[in-house]
C-alpha cells in the first residue's frame, strides 16, 4: 500500500513536472513565432505576456513605442486596450451587483430615465443585464458611427427613441459600444462614485496594476505609452489618438501594459479571490447570449465551433476546450487576451499597429496548448449560417451600421 501511494505521488508529481516542462517549451516557441511574425510585417511594436495559475510565465516585447524613434516597447509599456475594456467592465459590474448596489434585472429606465427606443415593450423589456451582455437586441455596433463622428453619449442616447431592437432584450447577440457604455450612469449612481475612480479603487490597486488607467488624459499622461499606427504604402505611420472611443470609456477607455494584465490574467483565474471571489468570476463566464454569426473571423474561426457572450467576455468552444477570450482593436492598435481556466493559463498580446496578426499570434498558442487542428471550410460554412428568428416588437427595421 506505501509504494502504491509512493509510486502515485512520484507519478502526480512527475506529471505536474511534465505539464511544466511542456508550457515552458510552447512559451519559448512562442516567442520565437511572436518575433519572426512581427519583424516579417515590420510591425512597430508589440508586447505579450503568458501565465499559468499565479505565475508569469514568459513575458516578452518588441519593436519601438513609435517609428522613427529608439523609444522601445517594454514590458511596462501602456497600450490602449480598445474592446478588452469591456473584460474589466463586466468584472466590476459583477462586482457591484454581489455587493448589492443594483441588480441585473433592475430595469436600465431606473438610472437613465431619459432612455426609452421607438416602442414601450421593448424599452421596458431591457434590463441591466442585457447591457454588459451584448444582448439588448439592437443591430451591432449601432451609432459608433456617430461616436467615430465625435458625438457624445449624451448627443447619441435621444436618437435611440426612433429604433427598436431586432428582437426582444435578451434573445439575439447585437454587439454594442453605445449601449454597452449605459453601464457607467448604472454604477454611479448607484455607488456615488466616478467610473474611473471604481476602476482604480475596486480594480486596479487592489490587484496590483500600478500602470494601468482610464480615459484620454489618463493615457497622455502615461510616459512609458505605446503610440498608434496605420498602415501606408511604405509600412507604417505613427498617427494621432483618437479620443472617440474614449468617450464610452466602459466600452473602450482603459489603458494598461502587458505586466497590468498579467495581474489581471492572474485575477480571472481565481488568484485573487478576495477581490474577485469565484461567484464573481463565474458570474461573468456565465453563458447569457449565443453567438450565431461572429465565430471569431478567420483566426479563431477555424478552431470555434460556438460562441457565446457573457458580461464583457466571449465564451470560445475552441476545438472542444472553453476559452475566455476578448479582442479589441481602435485605431492604430490591436489587443487580445484569452484564458482557458481548465488549464490555468492565461496570454495577452498588445500591438500598437492595426494589424490582424494579432489573430494569428494568439490562435498559434492556443491551439498548441490545447492540441487542435483547424476545422475543413465546409464545417466552418455550416457555422456561419444564422441561428435565430427575429422576435420583433412591431419594430421597424434599421440597417446595420458598419463597424
Amino acid at each position: 500500500m506505501r509504494l502504491t501511494v509512493l509510486l502515485a505521488g512520484a507519478f502526480c508529481l512527475f506529471s505536474l513536472q511534465s505539464v511544466a516542462a511542456s508550457l515552458d517549451q510552447l512559451a519559448n516557441d512562442f516567442d520565437q513565432q511572436f518575433r519572426q511574425q512581427l519583424k516579417k510585417a515590420n510591425v512597430p511594436g508589440a508586447a505579450y505576456a503568458i501565465v499559468k495559475d499565479n505565475k508569469i510565465i514568459k513575458v516578452g516585447a518588441y519593436g519601438v513605442r513609435s517609428v522613427g524613434t529608439k523609444a522601445k516597447v517594454d514590458a511596462y509599456t501602456v497600450f490602449r486596450l480598445a474592446s478588452v475594456s469591456k473584460t474589466f467592465t463586466g468584472q466590476l459590474a459583477s462586482m457591484l451587483v454581489h455587493q448589492g448596489r443594483f441588480q441585473w434585472q433592475d430595469p436600465v429606465t431606473r438610472y437613465v430615465p431619459a432612455f426609452s427606443f421607438k416602442g414601450a415593450a421593448p424599452t421596458k423589456a431591457l434590463k441591466v443585464e442585457h447591457l454588459v451582455s451584448q444582448s439588448t437586441g439592437l443591430f451591432p455596433n449601432t451609432y459608433d458611427d456617430l461616436i467615430e463622428a465625435n458625438e457624445t453619449p449624451k448627443q447619441i442616447l435621444p436618437k435611440f427613441r426612433y429604433v427598436n431592437p431586432r428582437c426582444s432584450p435578451g434573445k439575439c447577440y447585437g454587439y454594442q459600444n453605445v449601449m454597452f457604455s449605459l453601464i457607467q450612469p448604472v454604477m454611479e449612481k448607484t455607488t456615488g462614485q466616478s467610473f474611473e475612480s471604481l476602476m482604480e479603487q475596486k480594480l486596479f490597486k487592489p490587484l496590483k496594476m500600478p500602470t494601468a488607467s482610464v480615459g484620454y488624459s489618463a493615457f497622455l499622461a502615461s510616459k512609458n505609452r505605446a503610440m498608434p499606427h496605420v498602415r501606408v504604402k511604405r509600412g507604417w505611420s505613427e498617427t494621432k489618438v483618437n479620443p472617440s472611443y474614449y468617450r464610452v470609456s466602459p466600452a473602450a477607455g482603459v489603458n494598461a501594459s502587458v505586466m497590468d494584465m498579467s495581474q489581471w490574467l492572474m485575477a480571472q483565474l481565481g488568484q485573487f479571490p478576495t477581490v474577485l471571489s469565484p461567484v464573481m468570476l463565474q458570474d461573468v463566464r456565465q453563458k447569457r447570449v449565443k453567438v450565431a454569426d461572429d465565430l471569431g473571423g478567420r483566426t479563431w474561426g477555424q478552431y470555434v465551433s460556438t460562441s457565446h457572450y457573457g458580461l464583457g467576455l466571449r465564451i470560445f468552444n475552441f476545438a472542444g476546450n472553453e476559452v475566455f477570450y476578448h479582442g479589441g482593436w481602435v485605431k492604430g492598435y490591436r489587443t487580445e487576451m484569452a484564458y482557458s481556466k481548465q488549464k490555468g493559463v492565461g496570454l495577452v498580446v498588445l500591438i500598437n499597429a492595426e494589424t490582424n496578426l494579432v489573430g494569428d499570434i494568439s490562435t498559434y498558442f492556443w491551439s498548441r496548448l490545447l492540441n487542435a487542428k483547424p476545422q475543413t471550410k465546409k464545417k466552418m460554412a455550416a457555422l456561419m449560417q444564422p441561428e435565430f428568428t427575429p422576435d420583433i416588437f412591431d419594430a421597424q427595421w434599421e440597417p446595420e451600421l458598419a463597424e
